[in-house]
């Protein structure tokens, strides 16, 4: 009998993502494909995506009776993910428990601290390499000399020297016959099959708030171009997908490498639109083939532009002038495409007339959606130790970029959230009022997305109460009417 592994995601909402769609964990879509190559028995329950407690993963595990239960975690995360693990224990003490992902990888030793009892090894990096050879290990008796692992040993923590980066992405097997398609869709287009896919690891640039750099040691690793569209040609004839995001940083990194991804789509003619995120500065260098975005399939890209001051973005280390962001998003938005940017805000010497700034900058670079968050301060960033005096809330729960976190000079973090939180009211309120003005196309996808941000989303009261004539308007028109089909 093989051994059986249950992966599974934290029950943990802040109503971000989850308004837009529903997004299967890739990063254990890939786990789960290298242990059944080598064997394993595994299951995916997406806790998260089914808003499933703690007391449905009881039965779970107790009706399935697994020898290893994984699960994943980012900061704020966290919390949610150790109770998956202790709920395992409690259900079976014998159970091996797994944590890996960004936050784990870096805060292992405060978690085997404080829950060293429950998590019996957290994957540090890359999990796809270390979870298969750590299992081999453990239950064919040898010893636990795998790299990229920590865990207690006779009440001391140990661990292993980091595992290199896997050099060969096209080698890597995802399982994706153990995906339920059905609580995957892309809320904006109806009957959607939305898939989550990756064409590239890692990013060279250097911001200093982001996690991801970190995590993939600023290194950056491509599939090459038929292997990742050939994946994309099997989704959608396989399993019917319609709408793919593409989870990488860059993905546009190579420019000759993403031109013959976007030739490859536009040859194969896909039943498929793409979401992806990409750098103000590639768009820009790409500007002469934003036609082929569009052929390709390509419907909605964020652009990070952070920051109405530049010399934020110099502190951020985003290598990046204001004026960029406003030509990247000219350019997406002639093209006909979704544009998407946001506003990293916060700072201690954040004011209320910085964040109108960066309000009032949103509406001069016209994207389609823009969002004011506030800065999380990992604590495992760079930025980190400019931060620390000033962070006023320890729960790593509310580390999601909604919550502010940290307390300015000149403000409470409660004046901080009203003041964000405002700025989002006020952009929305000025966009559409234009609505009329986009094509119809726009003006359709706008539709979809103001009745998903007053009706499932973290943000719906600010799209509430009293507003312009012709918001009201195009509120009553389009949005409190029932949607047809």
């Amino acid at each position: 009998m093989p051994k059986k592994v249950l992966l599974i995601t934290p029950p943990y909402h802040c109503g971000v993502l989850e308004s837009a769609g529903t997004w299967m964990p890739l990063g254990m879509v890939y786990v789960a494909g290298s242990l059944q190559n080598a064997g394993y028995e595994v299951r995916i329950y997406d806790v998260m995506s089914k808003f499933h407690t703690l007391e449905d993963i009881r039965k779970y595990i107790a009706d399935y009776c697994p020898d290893a239960v994984g699960t994943a975690a980012y900061t704020s995360s966290l919390s949610e993910a150790v109770n998956v693990l202790k709920v395992a224990k409690e259900v079976n003490p014998g159970i091996i428990t797994l944590l890996g992902g960004i936050h784990p990888t870096f805060c292992w030793e405060e978690i085997l601290q404080k829950d060293g009892d429950i998590v019996d090894f957290i994957i540090r990096g890359e999990g796809e390499i270390t979870n298969t050879e750590l299992l081999n290990h453990i239950f064919e008796g040898k010893d636990l000399d795998v790299l990229g692992i920590a865990y207690v040993k006779d009440g001391k923590i140990i661990a292993t020297r980091q595992r290199p980066l896997v050099s060969d992405l096209d080698i890597l097997p995802a399982a994706w016959n153990l995906v339920k398609w059905k609580d995957y869709s892309f809320k904006t287009k109806k009957n959607s099959t939305l898939a989550v896919v990756s064409s590239s690891r890692g990013c060279t640039q250097k911001c200093t708030f982001c996690s991801q750099r970190l995590f993939w040691k600023e290194k950056w690793r491509a599939r090459s171009p038929e292997n990742f569209v050939s994946e994309l040609e099997y989704l959608n004839s396989t399993y019917g997908v319609d709408v793919a995001m593409i989870a990488d940083e860059t993905p546009t990194f190579d420019r000759e490498r993403w031109e013959k991804i976007l030739d490859l789509l536009i040859s194969k003619k896909l039943d498929l639109e793409i979401l992806m995120e990409t750098r103000v500065d590639d768009i820009l260098r790409d500007k002469d083939i934003m036609d082929k975005y569009t052929k390709a399939g390509i419907l909605h890209i964020y652009v990070g532009a952070e920051s109405a001051s530049q010399d934020m973005l110099d502190r951020y280390n985003k290598n990046l002038k204001i004026e960029q962001s406003k030509e990247a998003i000219d350019l997406i938005n002639n093209a006909g495409i979704i544009s998407e940017t946001s506003f990293v805000l916060g700072m201690p010497d954040e004011t209320p007339e910085s964040i109108e700034k960066a309000q009032k900058l949103a509406q001069y670079y016209n994207p389609d959606l823009a969002f004011f968050l506030a800065i999380a301060p990992w604590p495992y960033s760079d930025i980190y130790p400019e931060l620390a005096p000033y962070i006023e809330e320890f729960d790593y729960s509310k580390y999601n970029l909604i919550e502010p976190i940290v307390k300015p000079n000149n403000m409470t973090r409660e004046e901080l959230n009203k003041h964000l939180l405002k700025a989002f009211r006020e952009f929305y309120m000025d966009k559409l009022t234009k609505i009329e003005e986009l094509s119809e196309f726009k003006k359709n996808y706008m539709i979809d997305v103001t009745r998903l941000l007053i009706n499932d989303s973290y943000l719906s009261n600010q799209m509430k109460g009293e507003m312009p004539p012709k918001v009201r308007q195009f509120i009553e028109k389009y949005v409190n009417t029932k949607k047809p089909g």
